[in-house]
């Protein structure tokens, strides 16, 4: 308000084209009508001041140790005894817990605070509190200002295993939080006395909150074996004292409470860096008119909190919590055995690193020999899985070679009857030009099918170092289904189904795959050999999906067994009289070799059984967007 007032007065000077001077020195200079209208000016201004600062609320935060409504409550006389002795001002108390006053305080949210010793002194050094009375309490537990503030470890009073402070090691312990001071800060210096960490030495440290009720309560039902809270706060009711017992009550001077530890001076009233002066001096005055006889409270002068200093100090809490923080040469003082043995650990080690590290030259070349021994065992695995699929080969080659002559037989008789055909034409003097030229065609013709049929069986038959490229599965397919049909008598019908993006290719050894699909039509076609016709025909299937090429062999054989279901690509396991059981699990290898799978299910739509083997595309060629059917 002091502000906005200095501000009216600039605006008036700006107005009015003057300095503001004191009232009783006006400005010759002026005429009777401008006097008269800056004298109104000013006092207006001040006036405005007067009403600003009578009518402002005065705003008291207080600690709720027990609960707002209890607060409210136990400062009540405070608040109607400014009331009386500030008239036109609105005395406001604020009921608040730890963290709520001190962001009341720092905001500017209140213009004094009542607090505990320990939490004043915080805010003393964090927001610039600054104590003005201590309170001084009557009634029937009479305190001093000085020595009024303990705190009691409680139980309850049928519990015989807590006498001591001692005694608390290995307990449950409730309290108001560690922020407390009489719930929790004042035990803690007594605790450490004995050699006790509440937060290492207990079972366990339950923290309940505000209001301190709550810590009787847990010790009540049971969830906590003893309790901090606030000297005399069991004489304050006879249903407490019958029900709870002090544990290692001391006797205190001047102190009419059962205490378990030191006393210390009592709550403050202190003011803040934006409190106003004034303010707080009638407020002082105020508070020191409240007589013995006409209020359970009383103010004194500020008491010396030097002892709650110490009590900080020593637990390196508040504004002393840096002292936790240990120098270099603190710790070396403090440590220097355990620093002498580290030395002497570092020293041993570096004795043990010149050790291990001829170890580790020895092993390192032991490590080197066997990995060439592991490079040779891979390359002769490597040799003997070649062997074993140019075997697999030739096994399925001696299967199907029984139609060889069969497929051979056929351009073979033609040519012979073409031959005899042009021998009896020139007997009989009827070889025309026109007949000799369609006879030869149709020998060379039947000469390349023929060639073709041994070209195939050749470079299936011919043991190679397997060899990866790029190849069209459309075009890998249909040479696979040609040389199965070229190699039998009564081959079933094969129809190649599907469409794949153009432009698709797969990575792969072309002979291998032909392997794949040869044995997969093989087993389909034994599958059905005993069959009806129409349940003899094989379904090839191409499709695109799942960054991958399926490529599907579909019979309509009868149904598996689960157990042979699950059996089919173990080695030796075989459904046929005559089977070895190798194929399918070559097959398998085959397709793990190549990044893919080889899977098989049950057919969807029918009787049989459907092989799915999977090869991951080439992701250097991208398919365009038209298809292509196969």
């Amino acid at each position: 308000m002091k502000e906005w007032a200095r501000r009216f007065s600039l605006l008036l000077t700006g107005l009015l084209g003057i300095e503001m001077q004191p009232v009783m020195s006006f400005p010759r200079t002026l005429s009777r009508a401008m006097r008269q209208l800056w004298l109104g000016a000013w006092l207006c201004c001040w006036g405005a001041l007067a009403w600003a600062q009578d009518g402002a609320p005065v705003r008291i935060g207080v600690l709720a140790y027990l609960g707002a409504d209890a607060a409210v409550a136990e400062w009540t006389p405070v608040a109607t005894q400014l009331q009386r002795a500030l008239p036109g001002r609105t005395v406001e108390l604020i009921s608040m817990d730890h963290a709520a006053l001190n962001d009341a305080a720092q905001s500017g949210r209140v213009d004094f605070i009542i607090t505990n010793p320990g939490h004043y002194v915080e805010l003393e050094s964090r927001v610039g509190a600054s104590r003005i009375l201590t309170l001084q309490t009557g009634g029937t537990l009479p305190t001093s200002a000085w020595q009024a503030v303990g705190a009691a470890v409680v139980t309850l009073a049928g519990n015989p295993r807590i006498q001591r402070l001692a005694d608390l090691r290995g307990q449950r312990v409730a309290v108001v939080g560690k922020e407390a001071f009489s719930g929790y800060q004042l035990v803690w210096r007594e605790l450490a006395a004995e050699g006790i960490d509440p937060s290492r030495d207990l079972r366990q440290l339950l923290v309940v909150g505000l209001p301190m009720d709550r810590v009787l309560d847990a010790v009540a039902s049971g969830a906590a074996d003893a309790g901090f809270v606030r000297a005399c706060m069991i004489e304050s009711r006879p249903e407490w004292r019958q029900h709870f017992r002090v544990v290692s009550a001391r006797p205190e001077a001047g102190f009419a409470c059962a205490t378990s530890t030191r006393v210390y001076p009592n709550w403050p009233i202190a003011t803040l860096r934006h409190t106003d002066a004034a303010l707080a001096r009638q407020v002082t005055l105020a508070l020191l008119q409240m007589q013995a006889g006409d209020s359970p409270i009383t103010w004194a002068v500020p008491a010396d909190y030097q002892a709650v200093h110490e009590l900080q100090r020593e637990l390196k809490i508040g504004p002393y919590a840096n002292l936790g923080v240990p120098t270099l040469t603190a710790l070396a003082q403090r440590y220097w055995p355990w620093l002498a043995g580290l030395l002497g650990l570092i020293a041993l080690g570096g004795i043990y690193t010149l050790h291990v590290e001829r170890q580790v030259q020895a092993r390192t070349a032991d490590l080197r020999q066997a990995a060439r021994e592991r490079d040779e065992l891979e390359g002769r695995l490597r040799e003997s899985r070649e062997q074993a699929e140019h075997m697999a080969r030739l096994s399925v080659l001696g299967e199907l070679s029984g139609t060889l002559a069969h497929e051979l037989n056929q351009p073979l008789a033609a040519i012979g009857n073409y031959a005899h055909s042009l021998i009896r034409r020139i007997d009989n003097q009827r070889l025309t030009p026109d007949a000799a030229r369609e006879a030869a065609s149709e020998m060379a013709g039947q000469a390349e099918r023929a060639a073709g049929v041994l070209s195939r069986i050749r470079a299936f038959a011919k043991k190679r170092v397997a060899q990866r490229q790029a190849v069209d599965p459309v075009t890998l397919v249909h040479e696979a289904v040609a040389l199965f049909r070229g190699m039998q008598v009564h081959a079933p019908p094969v129809d190649v189904v599907g469409e794949l993006p153009v432009g698709t290719l797969l990575t792969v050894d072309a002979l291998q795959i032909q392997q794949v699909l040869l044995n997969l039509l093989k087993n389909g076609m034994d599958a059905t050999r005993q069959l009806t016709v129409e349940r003899q025909p094989l379904t090839v299937s191409l499709r695109h999906a799942g960054g991958g090429v399926h490529i599907g062999v579909r019979d309509r054989g009868e149904p598996l067994t689960p157990e042979q279901q699950s059996g089919l690509f173990e080695p030796f396991f075989t459904t046929k009289a005559d089977g070895m059981g190798l194929g399918l699990s070559i097959c398998r290898s085959i397709a793990e070799a190549h990044g893919g799978r080889l899977d098989a299910t049950p057919a969807a739509d029918g009787p049989g059984l459907c092989f799915t083997l999977t090869l991951p595309h080439d992701d250097r060629i991208h398919p365009r967007d038209h298809l292509h059917s196969a």
